[in-house]
């Protein structure tokens, strides 16, 4: 069986677990819309990859495309903006 290796960008943010408000982090593939967590980055990161394997086979099981991503053709940075203060913080 031939095999393709496919790269995903996965967006990782520090979080609280749901119930116990203990600290961890999430993972987010967004070009898939599939995320998971963890209590370390390394745990959220296999556990996103997890899922992501899991989700990939069962398009290829049914005969869906398999959306793609091209992360090596992203430019990914931030911007700094001025606001009056003081405001509240979401």
């Amino acid at each position: 069986m031939q095999t393709q290796i496919l790269n995903y960008r996965i967006i990782i943010s520090p979080d609280t677990q749901t119930g116990t408000n203990k600290p961890g982090y999430t993972a987010l593939c967004p070009t898939l819309g599939v995320a998971d967590d963890g209590d370390t980055i390394e745990k959220a990161l296999t556990n996103v990859k997890n899922a992501i394997q899991l989700y990939i086979d069962s398009l290829v099981e049914d005969n869906q495309p398999v959306p793609l991503d091209k992360p090596e053709q992203d430019i990914i940075t931030t911007t700094q903006i001025s606001t009056p203060f003081p405001f509240q913080f979401a």
